[in-house]
This record gives C-alpha cells, sequence and structure tokens, in this order.
C-alpha cells in the first residue's frame, strides 16, 4: 500500500479501492490545514491512475516514465492551476485555459488530469466557471482540488467533490514514522514533529530544508530580546526588519508571514502553560523560557496577545505591514 507517504493510510485504502473497483470520481476535494500533505496525496493519487508498470493495481510503481514525470509534475496530461504566490488570487482565466486543455483527448496516459492547488485562492470568477466542468464531466478527465477547508469554496464545488479530509497524525506517530521512514534521530524527530503540529508535509519541509528550524530559532530569538527590549529599541527593529524603502513590499510580507507563525506559536505554549491544559507544547525545545513566561505574563495576557496575531494573520495582503508589526511588538510585555 505504500504511496511513499507518511500517515494517512485510510485515505489512501479508499482511494486505492476507487481505482481497483472501477469507481473513480471525476472530481475530488482534498482539505486539511497547509503542510498535513494534500498535494502529496494528489499526486500520489494520479501517479495510481495513470501507473502503466503496477505490479498491483492501485499502487504506483514510482518509476515508469508516467510515475516519475507525475513526481516532478511535468507529465502532458498532467495540469497545475495555483494562484502565482500563496496568498494571491486564483484567476478565472487560468480555470478557462485549463477547460480548454481537458477537452482535449489524453496525450500519453489513460486520464487528464486537472490539479488546482490552494482553491481557497480562487476568486468567485474562477470558481463559477469550474463549476461547468465539474456538472459535465469528461469521461477521460479527473479533477483533484485541494483547500484547506471545503467551506473556504462554492458549496456547489464541494458537493461535486468526493470530498478527503485529511487531519494531522499524533505526535508520537508521526515522530516514529520520521524515524522508521526517514532516518531520523529520535530526539530531532520528536522536535520537528511537535514544530509541525502533527502535519507531514511540513515536518518533511523542516527535514529537508534545515534553514527552515534555523530560521525558526532566529525569529524565536528575536521575541525573547524584543521582551528586554526598550520601546526605541522595538521600533528600530521593526524598522531594520518590516519597512525599508529599498526593498519590495513581497519581501517584508514574506518575511512578517514567516515570524508570526512562529511567535504565535510561542505565546500560545505559554497560554497553554499557564492555563496547565494538557496539551503538547509546540516548542517543546523552548520549554524553560515558556515556563518563565508563563509565570511572570498573566494568563488574560497571553491570551490577548495570542488572539491579536491570531487576527492580523490573515490582514497581510492589503494591510499597513510596519504598523502591523508595530502594533503586535509594542503590545508585548517588557520583562527585567
Amino acid at each position: 500500500m505504500d504511496w511513499e507517504l507518511i500517515g494517512h493510510d485510510w485515505a489512501i485504502r479508499m482511494l486505492q479501492h476507487h481505482i481497483t473497483g472501477g469507481q473513480l470520481r471525476h472530481a475530488y476535494l482534498f482539505t486539511g490545514p497547509r503542510g498535513v500533505g494534500k498535494r502529496s496525496l494528489a499526486l500520489q493519487f494520479a501517479m495510481a491512475i495513470n501507473c502503466t508498470e503496477t505490479a498491483q493495481a492501485g499502487s504506483p510503481c514510482g518509476q515508469c516514465r508516467d510515475c516519475l514525470q507525475i513526481k516532478k509534475m511535468q507529465h502532458p496530461d498532467l495540469f497545475i492551476v495555483q494562484a502565482e504566490a500563496e496568498g494571491q488570487v486564483l484567476k478565472v482565466e487560468q480555470v478557462r485555459e485549463l477547460q480548454h486543455q481537458l477537452s482535449l483527448s489524453p496525450y500519453q496516459s489513460s486520464f487528464r488530469i486537472g490539479l488546482l492547488l490552494r482553491m481557497e485562492e480562487a476568486n468567485e470568477s474562477a470558481q463559477n466557471a469550474l463549476l461547468k466542468t465539474l456538472e459535465e464531466p469528461n469521461d477521460r478527465v479527473i479533477l483533484l482540488l485541494t483547500a484547506e477547508m471545503a467551506e473556504s469554496v462554492l458549496p456547489t464545488i464541494s458537493s461535486r467533490c468526493e470530498v478527503v479530509s485529511l487531519r494531522p497524525l499524533p505526535l508520537s506517530e508521526l515522530a516514529t514514522q520520521l524515524q522508521t521512514r526517514e532516518q531520523v534521530e529520535s530526539q530531532k524527530a520528536e522536535l520537528i514533529a511537535h514544530v509541525s503540529g502533527g502535519r507531514p508535509g511540513y515536518a518533511l519541509r523542516l527535514l529537508r530544508e534545515p534553514d527552515r528550524l534555523e530560521k525558526r530559532a532566529a525569529w524565536l530569538d528575536d521575541l525573547a530580546s524584543l521582551l528586554t527590549a526598550n520601546l526605541r529599541d522595538r521600533f528600530d527593529y521593526c524598522e531594520k526588519n518590516f519597512y525599508s524603502r529599498k526593498e519590495e513590499r513581497s519581501v517584508i510580507k514574506d518575511r512578517l508571514n514567516e515570524a508570526l507563525p512562529h511567535w504565535l506559536s510561542l505565546w500560545r505554549d505559554v497560554l497553554i502553560t499557564a492555563s496547565g491544559a494538557p496539551v503538547p507544547l509546540i516548542n517543546m525545545d523552548r520549554g524553560d523560557q515558556i515556563n518563565r513566561l508563563a509565570q511572570t505574563v498573566p494568563l488574560e495576557t497571553a491570551r490577548q496577545l495570542t488572539r491579536h496575531i491570531e487576527s492580523i494573520l490573515p490582514r497581510l495582503a492589503n494591510a499597513n505591514l510596519r504598523l502591523l508589526a508595530e502594533s503586535i511588538i509594542l503590545e508585548w510585555p517588557r520583562l527585567p
């Protein structure tokens, strides 16, 4: 049953049954939090559908021309549609171009597959345009959509799809999988499992891109330093990192979009520790720092700081980034 994935065995079994039982749907919607593995599962499913050298129906060989091309997202019958960058808009013109491509006969495989990533970023016109393809399915076409929640796409779309809802894995299970499948040392596997929140896709990115963990450590170190800094130093920090006439706005937004989830995770750990809730910490390697803050910062303050960052994250696209950064950092308590 190995689809070269960590977790989601129930979903793999269901999709395999659809292939082997001749029950393929014309559209699937994979949902779940960012980094849970939606795209990876969709690609493995596409491989299983079009694999020509499989020894067992429903299990891609991973080595034939079709499998290798799909894995690299370079297959002539695989068409990928997504916004140009995360947080931008998937446009109606992109959907119409996809529809044109899907109207043609398969070039190499049994099915033409349209993979629409982050459908929550599609504007209403793009989603409405997609409805025509969903309402008039082609027997040689399969649509694979991903979104964080089924509710983030039009009900008329989700109702016409087989919805596959993916959830984070238990932390202990993910850590064990990282050790056995990726040969990760146990302490590092446990840390990655916690930092990723049980999301296999994010865990693998942390593992394969070590600079992600290094940047996380740097942002958390910045938070610790800023808590003892005066207002002038905090203003200087915001100006240096989140305001510059020499940098594109998109660069500053990406920097803030990178920092905020790490800062949120630490304040969330402080809130959990202060409240005594039996919930695993995200930043398990920062236990001493979290305990000190939980003893120093009032519970209600930790709750307010957490909610503030949560409320700001969805507003990054159009807001004044410097003011947002200042509103967060200046609100933090100053510690001795």
